[in-house]
């Protein structure tokens, strides 16, 4: 068996990045950049008011006091968009508002609550208070110079440097293809949820599951039909699922029963196996294998061992055919509120929750097949063999939040 970080690294030397495709913003949450992107401008695009109010040479107002008003002519009114034609000159001010330029001549902006309009003179306005020069003022490219790098190759966009995007008017970016990947679950048990079940059989969980944490990866999941425990019909759902997509999961037949098809039918498409089995708990039976540029990944039919596994193992997979330079899971720290033991020989990546306050709890029972403890769970404690973590540890979880 293979140690964990030794089969990850076999799988990273053998992924290859896709190429890569033009999508407009609206379309690129997710998405991995592959190439920088750099500010066509500066940001702000120029001096403006960060409020609601006056703009006045600070100088002007230097005395004003809510006992010693100043009062100063107005000569205008500047909207967000607008630009005042004239000058700010010595005792005179312009009304304007948040996102307003800053005319010219002014160096500052009162707050409309530091001032009083005079009322028998609409075109005088008392000043309460003073300001220093470019108070009140978003200065021209305080948050972005022209030229700035705003984000890198291999990035993931999330919301944040979407909108940093639209801010300096990108509307087209370039990222990485997203992978298109087959998710086929063997077994004759197997009955696709919503049909009747007959004894013997049980509701095939794993697609659904897979095919929710592959859109969170950046992949695209392609479910194909329940594949019957047989050498043949493996085989063809095998060589249709690696002409189609550009990796292929699957779940179960990767044991050591008389029914477990898929490695040797595998092989028999033209595949070649990189390994076996993996020396953690839960998810020993998982095996990587290449035909072509095409990828295998074969999981345990285990609900929790096939997710496990999916995540220490499939996912920075996937990251990587994208090009991102983050490729694993989020990793928090905490404090156990309860015992964690192994008392096994491999390592076990036990469920747990992880409360607001960084307490960390078991989610429940540990066995390989309990979805309802997979459904509590939002993380995962890497718990060495023969190992008692006692309450209060500190301990790392392995994050997924959804």
């Amino acid at each position: 068996m293979l140690e964990l970080e030794e089969a990850l690294q076999r799988i990273l030397s053998a992924i290859q990045p896709l190429g890569r495709e033009a999508v407009s913003l609206n379309e690129a949450a997710g998405r991995v950049l592959t190439a920088p992107v750099l500010s066509p401008m500066d940001l702000p695009l120029s001096d403006h008011s960060a409020m609601d109010g006056y703009a006045v040479r600070a100088a002007d107002v230097a005395n004003a006091t809510a006992d010693s008003l100043l009062t100063l002519r107005l000569i205008g009114k500047i909207a967000a968009g607008e630009i005042f034609p004239g000058a700010v000159a010595a005792g005179t001010c312009v009304r304007l508002f948040t996102g307003s330029p800053l005319p010219e001549g002014a160096d500052a902006v009162v707050m409309q609550e530091q001032t009083r309009p005079d009322p028998t003179q609409p075109d005088r306005i008392w000043f309460l208070d003073a300001v220093k020069p470019w108070e009140n003022v978003r200065l021209r490219g305080e948050d972005i110079k022209r030229g700035t790098r705003l984000a890198e190759a291999g990035d993931r966009l999330g919301a944040g440097r979407l909108g940093l995007f639209a801010a300096v008017g990108a509307s087209e970016i370039n990222v990485a293809r997203r992978p298109r990947v087959a998710l086929l679950a063997t077994g004759s048990e197997l009955v696709d949820h919503g049909q009747r079940l007959s004894p013997g059989k049980i509701y095939e969980s794993n697609r659904v599951m897979l095919a929710a944490s592959m859109v969170r990866a950046g992949a695209i999941p392609e479910p194909f039909p329940l594949v019957r425990d047989n050498l043949e019909a493996t085989c063809a759902a095998l060589g249709k699922a690696l002409a189609e997509c550009d990796a292929v999961v699957t779940s179960g037949g990767m044991s050591v029963g008389g029914y477990e098809f898929v490695k040797r039918a595998f092989e028999k498409v033209g595949g070649e196996l990189a390994f076996w089995k993996i020396a953690v708990k839960p998810g020993k039976p998982f095996a990587f294998g290449r035909a072509g540029k095409k990828y295998l990944f074969g999981l345990p039919g285990n609900p929790v061992s096939a997710l496990v596994t999916f995540l220490l193992l499939v996912r920075p997979a996937l990251a990587a055919m994208q090009g991102a330079t983050e490729l694993s899971l989020p990793r928090s720290t905490g404090v156990l509120a309860e015992p964690l033991v192994n008392h096994g020989e491999r390592r076990h990546f036990m469920r747990v929750v992880v409360d607001e306050a960084g307490q960390v709890r078991s989610a429940g029972g540990q066995a390989s097949h309990m979805l309802s403890s997979l459904a509590k769970a939002n993380g995962l404690v890497d718990v060495p063999p023969q190992t008692r973590l006692p309450a209060d540890a500190p301990v790392f979880v392995l994050r997924w939040d959804w």
